[in-house]
């Protein structure tokens, strides 16, 4: 689902990180070797209909590379 953060995301927390991330190889062949981690955090977002909602979101992380393939995982 397409969406635009409208706030910043807030109460960050690593999920998990390295060797413990299921997706590394195809996130390193993807957009390159770094020290990746699954993120979560929640946000307002702009959904396509034009509503604005509280969301958690998922997403890849790595240092020099920046913030990758959010997902919506509930609204809040």
């Amino acid at each position: 689902m397409h969406f635009e953060l409208v706030s910043e995301i807030a109460s960050v927390v690593t999920i998990t990180s390295g060797r413990g991330i299921r997706d590394l190889a195809r996130l390193r062949r993807r957009y390159g070797a770094g020290r990746w981690r699954k993120r979560k955090g929640s946000a307002e977002i702009e959904l396509p209909g034009g509503e604005i909602v509280l969301a958690e979101l998922h997403w890849y992380e790595a240092t020099g590379i920046g913030r990758r393939e959010f997902k919506i995982k509930r609204l809040l």
